[in-house]
C-alpha cells in the first residue's frame, strides 16, 4: 500500500527563510556597514537564493529596515506583556514616560539592537533616500505614539493646551539620540528620568 508523502509545509518553510534573511541582514550591516552590505551578501550568509529576496522585497534598505523593526518589536516583547503599539496611560505622564524611556535605553544598549541600529543611523545621514525610509518606516509610528500620550495628558489638563506634542517629544527623544550617536555622554534610566522631569517641570526656578 503506498504511503501518502504530506505536503511541504511553505509557510514554515517561508518563515524559516525571511528569520534567516533578517538575521544575516542585521550581522552584515553591523559588520561592514549599510555601503558594503548587498543583497547577493545577504542572501549567500541567509542560505537562500537572490529570487527569494527579491520576492519579498525590493532592495535592501526595505529588508534591512523590516528586519531592524522585527528586532525592535522583539525586544518590547522580551521586556514585558504590555502592548508594544501603545504607550501606557496609567494617569502619570512622567511615570510613563520614564518607562517608555527606559526600555528605549534598554534597547539601545542591547549588542543585538545597537550595531545595526548605528550604522542605519549614520547611512541615513548621508543618505537621504534610507534617512527617509528610516523616518517613516520606524521613527515615525514610535514618535506618534508620544503624540498621543501627549494629547491624551492634555486632555485632562496634565499638560497645556497650547504646546505642541511634537515639539515636546523632541525635549526628551531628542537629547537621548544625540548623547546615543555621538557619545557625549552615558546613556541610563537616571539619564532619560532627568530628561523628563526637565521637560515637564522645567529649569526656572520655582
Amino acid at each position: 500500500m503506498a504511503v501518502k508523502k504530506s505536503a511541504p509545509d511553505t509557510a514554515r518553510r517561508s518563515e524559516k527563510s525571511r528569520r534567516a534573511i533578517y538575521d544575516a541582514a542585521l550581522a552584515l550591516v553591523a559588520e561592514a556597514g549599510y555601503p558594503k552590505t548587498t543583497i547577493e551578501g545577504i542572501a549567500a550568509r541567509a542560505g537562500v537564493g537572490k529570487q527569494t529576496i527579491y520576492r519579498w522585497w525590493s532592495s535592501k534598505a526595505d529588508v534591512l529596515l523590516e528586519a531592524f523593526i522585527d528586532l525592535s518589536e522583539q525586544a518590547s516583547r522580551e521586556a514585558g506583556p504590555q502592548d508594544v503599539y501603545v504607550i501606557p496611560d496609567t494617569g502619570d505622564l512622567a511615570a510613563d514616560l520614564k518607562a517608555v524611556l527606559r526600555l528605549t535605553v534598554d534597547q539601545l544598549k542591547d549588542p543585538r539592537f545597537e550595531a545595526p541600529s548605528r550604522a542605519l543611523a549614520a547611512e541615513g545621514v548621508v543618505n537621504e533616500e534610507v534617512g527617509r525610509i528610516f523616518m517613516a518606516k520606524l521613527l515615525e509610528p514610535s514618535l506618534q505614539l508620544y503624540v498621543d500620550r501627549v494629547r491624551a495628558a492634555q486632555e485632562v489638563g496634565q499638560v497645556r493646551r497650547d504646546i505642541d506634542p511634537r515639539i515636546a517629544l523632541e525635549l526628551w527623544v531628542s537629547p537621548l539620540a544625540q548623547r546615543w550617536l555621538q557619545y557625549t555622554g552615558p546613556i541610563s534610566y537616571e539619564y532619560t528620568d532627568t530628561l523628563v522631569d526637565y521637560a515637564l517641570h522645567g529649569i526656572a526656578p520655582r
